[in-house]
């Protein structure tokens, strides 16, 4: 563990760790304060709350789906750091959009944002992994992946905790939003030169055919299609936990947008445990030993928070717990104990399956490999996000979805322990 935090002092690694986790922690400070605003503000129907946050997270994951196969060939035949400083130039437009926005109380300003940060993550998510294997040592690089998992969530941490703070003053978080933009530029600039490894091959603008060759070359050697199939599986738990807490603490919990920032807040920092704690537990080896088990754990800690949340009772008439009233609350430790063994055991999970992505294709295709990986999962995560809808418009409640969650741990566990025994 030692080890892998002296890599923050190392320029190989400080930039793009800084450049990331400001990017993370923008994404996140946007999206919250603009779910918080329209789940609070606008909305007051759990189904409407539920469908617009759906929505949101659709439109996020869209570009991903679509253009992930264009940003893996540009990330590995391209200099991946002339990428990176691109992409953070363009955020600075996206916040303009975003800030804007949130002065004028306009979704689909709002939403056009969201959108266009789908595109910026999109192309920047391969080079975050792809570029590991090449900067750092290959018993660097479980610890280097570690450090990325863990200061994206503690960015979102930050973001969730500012974005509760700042819910009511729209000016803050848009000046705040635009400055972190320009910081992220600043950063992305001192990430070191990045090469492409292989020859400069032609770029595919055909979305369609490009993103079926991709996934099909690297989906048929049996060790990846694992991989890739119990991280997506992972990321449709997470889209669908991410769509499902705010009208969770609203209208179950009947708290307001403070306690649901600390929602989120505790979710993160779980997952940054979980993502350090994995690479001391496997001595930096990476390996898929420990995933069958934390995933299943994760489907324990869903179920207890299901039994939680179904015995809970909420205030009347639309009252709503304050930050301190929730805290004194005498089940609020069951809730954050549910909440945050969730967080920590799906740290572990999936951390050594993106570094295990990187580690076993040559570092001419990391880039590729993780591409293809962000198509599967970005299918996944619509699903997911499909499935709320459609759920919650039958009448489900999302009290009950928890038991969607807890089910997909148990395919989640099943495809690890086929990976563990493939590779392992």
């Amino acid at each position: 563990m030692h080890a892998s935090i002296r890599l923050l002092a190392k320029r190989r690694f400080l930039p793009l760790f800084v450049t990331q986790f400001l990017g993370a922690f923008n994404d996140n400070l946007f999206k919250t304060a603009m779910v918080l605003f329209v789940t609070y503000e606008v909305y007051s129907d759990p189904r409407a709350e539920s469908g617009f946050n759906a929505l949101a997270t659709g439109l996020f994951i869209l570009p991903f789906f679509l253009l992930s196969a264009l940003s893996g060939q540009l990330a590995d035949t391209r200099d991946k750091a002339k990428i990176i400083r691109l992409v953070k130039t363009a955020e600075i437009l996206i916040m303009l959009v975003g800030a804007s926005g949130l002065l004028l109380s306009s979704i689909p300003l709002m939403l056009a944002a969201v959108l266009a940060m789908g595109i910026h993550s999109t192309f920047f998510g391969p080079i975050k992994y792809a570029i590991l294997p090449q900067h750092l040592d290959e018993d660097e690089v479980l610890g280097g992946t570690g450090l990325v998992e863990a200061g994206t969530y503690i960015a979102i941490l930050a973001g969730t905790i500012i974005a509760g703070l700042m819910s009511r003053n729209e000016i803050a978080i848009a000046a705040t939003v635009l400055g972190v933009a320009v910081l992220g530029w600043l950063s992305g600039r001192q990430v070191p030169p990045a090469p492409a490894m292989g020859e400069k091959l032609p770029l595919d603008f055909h979305v369609v055919r490009s993103s079926l060759h991709l996934v099909s070359q690297t989906m048929h050697i049996p060790r990846l299609f694992l991989a890739i199939c119990a991280i997506s599986f992972f990321w449709a738990i997470g889209s669908v936990l991410i769509v499902i807490f705010p009208p969770l603490v609203k209208n179950v919990f009947t708290a307001d947008e403070t306690v649901a920032s600390l929602f989120l807040a505790i979710f993160s920092v779980g997952v940054a445990i979980g993502s350090v704690a994995i690479n001391r537990l496997l001595g930096a080896h990476v390996s898929a030993r420990f995933a069958p088990v934390s995933v299943i754990a994760m489907g324990v800690a869903v179920l207890f928070m299901f039994h939680v949340a179904n015995g809970w009772q909420g205030l009347p008439d639309g009252q709503l717990y304050g930050f301190k009233d929730f805290i004194a609350h005498p089940g609020a430790i069951e809730v954050f104990a549910a909440l945050f063994a969730v967080a920590v055991s799906g740290g572990m999970f999936v951390v050594p399956l993106y570094a295990f992505l990187t580690t076993t294709v040559p570092k001419d295709q990391t880039a590729r490999t993780v591409a293809a990986n962000n198509i599967v999962n970005s299918g996944a995560m619509v699903i997911g996000s499909l499935a709320i809808m459609g759920l919650t418009s039958m009448g489900v409640t999302v009290v009950q979805t928890l038991l969607l969650v807890a089910a997909m741990c148990l395919v989640s566990a099943w495809i690890a322990w086929k990976l563990h025994k493939a590779c392992d």
